[in-house]
């Protein structure tokens, strides 16, 4: 049996999220159904995490378990013909039968984009989070090294999260700005439950005046969620890349 895995970019603005789900659109679901359509056979979609309703991918990875016999430069364009145009198979590879997306994923890297200017925008409006007030991206830059490290985030995941342990590690962070856009990036061994949109509410804050720099480690020292800040929309985040060794 050949281990397939495939490197997804999708706008989430009009799915429910990854995870399939009856009676709604989600992007597991539309994959796997793809995916039957061209081998004739069940399609079980493993993904390196779920992203939530409304959340992007420019590398999401998924991997499944096939009999057929298609050609591996083949699939990618085969299952994009029977997909949604908001959801495109980047790269299809045949993999060691032991790899798993999720149970072998070393690092992720999420980024969240802020919308800075004082009207926002039109075209953009569903791929990006609109903050009309002047951020100051410096003391956000400050600000989001504080993160680097393996703490106990406790203070930054959302209720319902349902991982045993909130201790994670922050390999980089940074934040930049590119116009009237801020860009905020984090790469780890893994993510809470809105973990990376409270950072990036938190570093909004810090971008405000509302919290100095130097507080967000007593912040996550703390461990308690109403010390950071407000979640953020989820049309601002994208899951970047996932790592492998």
């Amino acid at each position: 049996m050949r281990n397939i895995k495939l490197t997804i970019e999708y706008d989430g603005k009009e799915f429910n999220g990854w995870q399939k789900q009856p009676n709604k659109l989600n992007i597991q679901g539309n994959i796997e159904q793809a995916i039957s359509q061209v081998t004739g056979e069940i399609a079980e979609l493993n993904a390196s995490g779920r992203t939530d309703a409304g959340v992007h991918a420019l590398g999401q990875v998924a991997n499944f378990k096939t009999n057929s016999t298609i050609p591996i430069d083949k699939f990618a364009i085969a299952i994009n013909t029977n997909l949604k145009k908001s959801i495109r198979i980047i790269k299809a590879e045949e993999v060691d039968e032991r790899f798993h997306s999720r149970l072998s994923c070393k690092r992720k890297t999420y980024r969240y984009i802020i919308n800075n200017s004082n009207q926002g925008t039109a075209i953009y409006r569903n791929l990006e989070t609109n903050i009309t007030i002047p951020l100051d991206e410096k003391k956000m830059c400050e600000a989001v090294r504080y993160f680097i490290g393996e703490h106990d985030f406790k203070a930054f995941k959302a209720s319902g999260t349902s991982s045993k342990s909130s201790v994670r590690t922050i390999y980089d962070a940074n934040v930049y700005r590119k116009g009237d856009r801020i860009f905020i990036e984090l790469t780890g061994n893994g993510f809470l439950y809105n973990m990376v949109r409270i950072i990036a509410g938190t570093l909004v804050d810090v971008g405000l005046g509302k919290i100095e720099p130097n507080k967000i480690l007593e912040i996550i020292n703390s461990g308690k969620r109403e010390k950071a800040g407000k979640t953020l929309p989820p049309q601002g985040l994208y899951l970047v890349k996932v790592e492998y060794d």
